[in-house]
């Protein structure tokens, strides 16, 4: 059966539940797994010897997950295929000290992570996920997934130039209420062990953040666009996750890999992020346990080509004079290929021939992203792989609108034919 035939809006419901169920990293890893081991996938430790078994493995680390299938008959100098991706979104995280407050109102203190859109938070009502880590040190998921804290924005009658340019301060505006009463009282901390029936003595650390509540949609007259959060970038994940499910068991020539990574959205500088040593380890480690040596790791890595697969920017109506004159993309046409000739993304012409080949295969389209040279251009674990590695690296994704809002707009077909393509790409 050929990419294209094996995925169809069904992939993009299933994205939705993904969606719906992953408000954090460590929820989208979890569920990412939970997908891997129905597709009898297995995870292994870290701390653990590997062995030169076949099949599919993978390995959790915080808000990363890295997983690969070794095909029957692989050797040690086999090259891999990867997808990469990551987990983290931009979002309102909380700070150590979480409890405060002012005039009779209760707030929670939190910190921006990433490349906010500030506004989009503003009078939308949020819950709050992540996890919570024990005096035992195992981590627990928290999922309070119900109207729990809002982000007021001051009423036009106190503001009247409000329409004419919104500025917010990021340490006074984006503090969340959550009730009334004394501020010190609050206690968040508490009332999250309470949701998850845990003892409040008991938590000692805790990586917790907002998320809205409201449902991922299908939106438009004919339902072809999907409204949802955290598309960046776990559409990439979810379509990652199915690609390598798909691909699973077939005779293959090359190794498939997803690696998934956190802390994108901050630079990638973490032992879960693309900066850090956490996918070269996995792919050495594979190596060797095959009975690789040296020189097999360097010839498996040179033979090795990195899909990174991250969200970018369709044509937007009301603001076309941002976006190049040239290169317009467009929902429901396909995923685009990335390219900044100054290296904010890996692709080079014999990247663009290895992807344009994977979507010939599959059947689906594709289309061209470049920035307007008049702007900044954005980056993504492209670069960071590339340098790091020295992996050919493509990058390339599904364009949206409102990247890094709090709800994000892509076609509603661009998820299944991003998925059919990343398993052309990984069968080879």
């Amino acid at each position: 059966m050929s990419p294209a035939h094996r995925f169809d809006r069904g992939h993009t419901d299933d994205l939705i539940s993904f969606l719906a169920a992953s408000p954090s990293p460590y929820h989208a890893v979890a569920n990412t797994a939970a997908r891997l081991e129905k597709a009898g996938f297995r995870q292994i430790a870290e701390t653990d010897a590997w062995d030169a078994s076949a099949g599919g493995k993978f390995v959790l680390r915080g808000g990363a997950v890295i997983a690969w299938y070794v095909p029957e008959g692989a050797t040690p100098a086999t090259p891999f295929r990867i997808i990469g991706a990551h987990t983290d979104s931009p979002n309102l995280r909380v700070k150590p000290l979480p409890d405060t407050g002012a005039h009779g109102w209760r707030q929670v203190a939190v910190e921006l992570y990433g490349g906010t859109l500030l506004n989009t938070w503003l009078d939308r009502d949020l819950g709050l996920s992540g996890r919570v880590t024990l005096r035992d040190g195992s981590s627990h998921l928290v999922n309070i997934d119900r109207p729990l804290l809002r982000v007021p924005q001051l009423a036009i009658h106190l503001d009247r130039g409000v329409n004419e340019g919104l500025k917010l301060d990021k340490q006074r505006h984006m503090t969340p209420i959550w009730g009334i009463g004394d501020p010190n009282e609050g206690d968040l901390i508490r009332f999250v062990a309470e949701e998850s029936d845990l003892a409040a003595e008991d938590i000692t650390g805790w990586d917790l953040m907002v998320h809205s509540v409201e449902a991922p949609a299908y939106l438009g007259r004919d339902r072809e666009l999907l409204a949802a959060p955290r598309l960046d970038n776990l559409l990439s994940v979810h379509a990652g996750t199915a690609a390598l499910a798909a691909v699973a068991g077939e005779p293959l020539p090359y190794i498939p890999v997803l690696a998934a990574f956190d802390h994108e959205e901050n630079g990638s500088q973490s032992d879960t992020g693309a900066d850090g040593p956490l996918l070269g380890t996995v792919l050495e480690r594979s190596v060797f346990a095959r009975g690789g040596t040296y020189e097999d790791k360097a010839r498996a890595f040179a033979g090795t080509v990195c899909l990174s697969s991250d969200t970018g920017h369709a044509v937007h109506p009301n603001y076309a004079e941002h976006h190049d004159p040239g290169h317009h993309p467009m929902p429901n046409r396909g995923p685009i290929l990335k390219v900044n000739v100054n290296q904010r993304y890996a692709t080079d012409g014999t990247g663009r021939a290895v992807f344009a080949a994977a979507c010939e295969r599959a059947g689906v389209p594709w289309q061209h992203f470049v920035s307007n040279n008049a702007m900044p251009c954005g980056t993504t674990i492209g670069p960071i792989t590339a340098a790091r590695h020295g992996i050919a690296t493509v990058d390339i994704g599904v364009a949206c609108l409102s990247m890094h809002s709090a709800r994000e707009l892509c076609g509603a077909d661009d998820p299944y034919l991003l998925a059919a393509a990343l398993t052309a790409f990984l069968e080879g």
